[in-house]
């Protein structure tokens, strides 16, 4: 069994239909939240633990939505998760989307830094909130 190391919140939005911001460009992705892990007292085995949600209204057209989840600040840095939802042309209410990654065993450094990104294959597709990504790092 692991012990709690730390534990960090990101949340730009807290409840339905509170932002407006427009995914502007196609297949880019868009940052949406950034935790950093502190792993002071992390000894032998480390997991992260991350989850997330995201709601986005859709253009009226068959659409990709792509979360993706680095370790670090960039999209190019190393991949700890991603996946894509595809939706119907008929889905006129916003869409909410969550999910849950882990990272098993990642360098110990003085800081994990963990980024979430969203990304549309299509423009039109708006972040409506609520948006919230966390986690919490656990060690042997």
């Amino acid at each position: 069994m692991g012990t709690f190391i730390d534990g960090r919140v990101s949340q730009s939005a807290t409840t339905a239909n509170s932002i407006a911001i427009p995914i502007t460009m196609v297949n880019t992705p868009q940052l949406f939240g950034r935790i950093g892990l502190n792993t002071l007292g992390a000894t032998g085995t480390a997991r992260v633990l991350l989850k997330g949600t995201i709601s986005v209204q859709l253009p009226l057209a068959l659409v990709g939505i792509t979360i993706t989840i680095v370790r670090g600040t960039l999209p190019t840095d190393p991949l700890v998760y991603s996946a894509t939802s595809t939706f119907s042309l008929s889905i006129t209410a916003p869409q909410v989307i969550t999910f849950s990654a882990d990272d098993f065993n990642p360098p110990i450094t003085p800081q994990l830094v963990y980024t979430a990104f969203v990304s549309s294959n299509l423009l039109g597709t708006v972040r409506v909130g609520p948006e919230s990504f966390d986690g919490i790092l656990v060690a042997d």
